[in-house]
């Protein structure tokens, strides 16, 4: 195939997923048929798939990442198809879907053994302790039918201070008995700090952050993960659509994906590209339930086409202008100015599944796990001294009030 001929399959693979995406996003789940746009994915190969060197490991993986929350038993020709199109880096943890997300992989890798070489999988355990870590460990590696995980996560950290001597020694055990091949953590909350304090510890091997046009431009995380990639730490980035606790479906936002659309691609995809114009992201990790999501971010991850700096300028602008409407998760703040410390965090996070992903199961789920006193003491609070530390003024009180009514 000649160069432009190339170029020309790319830009109608890239329109035509884009289409798919646009079509996926505005029309009831499930009502999209992915079938009809797979036509120009079959020219993609996984050789299309950029690659990039994850830290001092030396193991190059795909820039896309298939987050594992969601029914993975129930779309078993999904996982088939991103490894066919190079997505081989797969994410779940050990408490997603109630386990069933690691079910699903465990299914799939008993129909097609000779797959699980070709796949980078992580897994994650919410335990802070080496016992509840090897037993996290042990049911993951059962549920996946696999022997080894090549990279295990502490899950959702809130401060790096916990990875201590105890899951240092912890994590090297489980190396030398080749359970896991690489360690680290995931963290949704003071991301910043946690990447700071992590550069400093030569035993993590990669991290997973909540990083997004919204707070990548922000000068301590560009130096938190300057300093991560200088020590060596492979970074994944996640929630990189930047969604945040309120609605989502502004006028303001309906313009910006018009823009894009008319380049030839969604505001989505030009968010994850924003990303991956920063060569120290080793990789994103993308939810991706539906073939025509997964479509939409493989076309944008095998385009070449760049961001223009007006492009990026719509972006920081649409950033700047939906300031108050974007929990950046420096929870410190929040919670350290209410009473009792209260999950604040979590909750927004949970606010933003439902509003962002359209995902109201699990954080269903995670809020019922609660203790029934700090649910209701999350309507009680007194949130007026967090709203005003709130560096985006978040009416907290009223997001509080609003998922507890809503998950009652």
């Amino acid at each position: 195939m000649k160069k432009s001929d190339k170029d020309l399959s790319r830009r109608s693979f890239f329109k035509t997923t884009g289409a798919a995406a646009i079509g996926a996003a505005m029309a009831p789940l499930g009502s999209v048929n992915p079938a009809k746009a797979a036509a120009p994915l079959m020219a993609a190969g996984p050789e299309a798939m950029p690659k990039r060197t994850f830290g001092r490991s030396g193991i190059q993986v795909p820039i896309l990442s298939l987050g594992g929350m969601f029914d993975i038993p129930s779309n078993q020709t999904l996982l088939k198809q991103a490894i066919r199109w190079g997505v081989t880096y797969w994410d779940t943890a050990h408490v997603y879907s109630g386990g069933r997300s690691e079910e699903g992989i465990g299914q799939f890798f008993s129909r097609y053994p000779d797959q699980r070489k070709k796949i980078f999988l992580v897994t994650k355990s919410t335990s802070r302790s080496p016992r509840g870590m090897s037993r996290d460990l042990a049911t993951s590696l059962k549920r996946m039918n696999t022997d080894h995980i090549d990279l295990f996560f502490v899950h959702a950290i809130r401060d790096a201070g916990i990875m201590d001597s105890d899951i240092r020694a912890w994590a090297e055990e489980q190396k030398e008995k080749g359970r896991i091949r690489l360690f680290g953590f995931s963290t949704h909350s003071n991301m910043q700090q946690c990447l700071l304090d992590a550069s400093r510890l030569s035993w993590i091997d990669g991290i997973m952050m909540t990083y997004n046009y919204r707070i990548m431009h922000d000068e301590t995380m560009k130096r938190a993960v300057a300093a991560c990639v200088d020590a060596g730490i492979g970074l994944t980035a996640m929630k990189t659509q930047g969604g945040g606790p309120v609605a989502t479906d502004s006028d303001r936002e309906l313009q910006l994906a018009g823009r894009f659309v008319q380049k030839g691609f969604t505001d989505k995809q030009a968010k994850l590209k924003a990303i991956w114009e920063n060569p120290q992201i080793a990789a994103i990790c993308s939810q991706m339930p539906t073939m025509s999501i997964l479509m939409a971010n493989i076309a944008a991850a095998v385009d070449r086409t760049a961001l223009t700096d007006n492009d990026r300028q719509v972006l920081d602008d649409y950033a700047r202008a939906t300031y108050s409407g974007y929990c950046a998760g420096c929870t410190q703040i929040c919670e350290n100015a209410v009473a009792g410390k209260l999950p604040v965090g979590d909750v927004m996070r949970y606010l933003m599944y439902d509003r962002s992903y359209g995902n109201t199961h699990d954080p269903a789920v995670k809020l019922a796990a609660i203790p029934q006193k700090v649910r209701r003491q999350l309507t009680r609070a007194d949130y007026a001294a967090a709203e005003a530390r709130c560096p985006r003024r978040l009416p907290i009180a009223r997001l509080m009030k609003e998922a507890a009514e809503k998950w009652s």
